[in-house]
């Protein structure tokens, strides 16, 4: 018994190993010429420990599509019509505004195969709030996307603006959430601001490289435009378009 109470003693005298609450804001070396993009070690090892991921192996083409969707400007309808005819999956990323304004169209990602991702609720920046409200922020996502179109789980989320913390990492897969980030972005966002199918394309096609988990936005019609050539023209050079759910098993 004595040798017992020691035993308790010594375990509670360990050091406690905090987790960082430490805003990050995500960001890499862009790939190009073919070669990953990189972000280095210990972003790396971060989103290993918490089984989280950016991209997929460098060893085979395939890559990943994934749209991150804040609010419905038009573009969804016919980037779901290029995935459609070109037989291609995607993930969706949606916000709770998202959810409520465009049932239609989440109803249309699942009945054609994709994937709908978490963005949150209210697309806080997630490392001023505390763990409760993280959790409540994709489980609110979660529930009505399941009554609106029978996913029952959004697995996969992603932070608004890509800001998160080890503190949010962990509370997120304690949860049963994985974050899927990215390796390929360009500024894609100012929907009043387009520069063009051919800027898009070339955004794309300059930084493509093997595993690539590709984040655009659904509300630029550069992106809705381009898409075509952008699929017909990676399949030509030997890419495989798969889903989140491969790369998250592979």
């Amino acid at each position: 018994m004595k040798q017992f109470i020691l035993f308790v003693i010594f375990l509670f005298m360990l050091p406690v190993i905090a987790v960082s609450s430490e805003a990050v804001h995500w960001g890499f070396q862009k790939g190009s010429d073919g070669q990953q993009a990189e972000a280095g070690g210990q972003l790396d090892e971060m989103l290993k420990e918490y089984d989280s991921f950016y991209k997929g192996s460098p060893k085979k083409k395939v890559v990943y599509l994934t749209f991150d969707n804040g609010y419905e400007n038009g573009h969804t309808k016919t980037i779901l019509d290029t995935l459609k005819k070109e037989k291609v999956p995607a993930a969706f990323f949606v916000t709770g505004h998202y959810v409520e304004s465009a049932p239609e169209l989440l109803k249309r990602m699942v009945k054609e195969g994709h994937i709908i991702g978490n963005h949150s609720w209210h697309h806080y920046d997630l490392t001023t709030v505390p763990g409760s409200t993280v959790v409540e922020e994709f489980k609110l996502v979660e529930k009505q996307v399941a009554k609106v179109t029978g996913q029952k789980k959004t697995k996969y989320v992603r932070p608004p603006r890509g800001i998160f913390s080890e503190n949010v990492l962990k509370t997120a897969q304690k949860a049963g959430y994985t974050h899927a980030m990215w390796s390929l972005a360009y500024v894609d966002w100012y929907a009043d601001k387009p520069k063009g199918k051919q800027y898009a394309y070339d955004e794309i096609m300059e930084q493509i490289h093997p595993g690539a988990v590709i984040m655009l936005h659904s509300v630029s019609k550069d992106n809705a435009e381009a898409l075509p050539d952008v699929i017909r023209d990676l399949k030509k050079k030997g890419y495989k378009f798969k889903s989140l759910d491969h790369l998250a098993g592979a």
